[in-house]
């Protein structure tokens, strides 16, 4: 059996411990978790849960199942790379002085990447894409001194207008303020 990369969506109740019950799940049935990300959704009462292991087709449909059995879970189902769009965060600390700053800031240009924070002897940048350009962002910079490094891990969501049903309840509309 072939083992391939899957991204999973998972709504679940934004409630306490709902994050460490899906997480054992997963480590109790001996899969690795490659990335994981936990974000709100347009209702309150709902977060989503995007998760990122390698395995076969018998592993997904196993995980999809036992999962589904939690009572916090509302919808769980595999973000197929062709339907979806993935996104990914990167912060990178980079050894830099006046004679490698400026070759470092076209490698960042190509990639679209902004430098965030400069001193006499590092550049930060921030760059987000799909996980292949955050890759090559970071072969392009491997002959540099990566001080310090941290990445958001993917999340992600299908394209067009299919929505999770557990999403489509009618909800106060989001105003952009997160903290009032």
């Amino acid at each position: 059996m072939t083992k391939r990369r899957e991204v999973i969506s998972i709504f679940v109740d934004n409630q306490a411990n709902v994050l460490s019950r899906v997480v054992s799940l997963f480590g109790r049935r001996g899969f690795n978790i490659d990335s994981l990300t936990v974000s709100a959704t347009n209702n309150p009462e709902i977060s989503r849960i995007t998760i990122v292991f390698t395995g076969t087709e018998q592993a997904l449909n196993q995980i999809i199942t036992q999962t589904e059995k939690l009572e916090v879970v509302k919808e769980i189902f595999t973000l197929e790379k062709e339907e979806s769009v993935y996104r990914e965060l990167l912060l990178v600390k980079i050894r830099a002085d006046k004679n490698n700053r400026a070759a470092l800031r076209e490698i960042v240009d190509i990639f679209r990447g902004k430098i965030i924070d400069l001193s006499k002897s590092s550049v930060v940048v921030e760059l987000t894409g799909a996980p292949e350009k955050v890759e090559g962002f970071m072969n392009m910079v491997s002959c540099y001194e990566i001080i310090e490094m941290c990445r958001t891990g993917i999340t992600g969501i299908k394209r067009g207008l299919a929505t999770p049903e557990c999403c489509q309840e009618e909800c106060d509309m989001y105003t952009g303020e997160l903290f009032d």
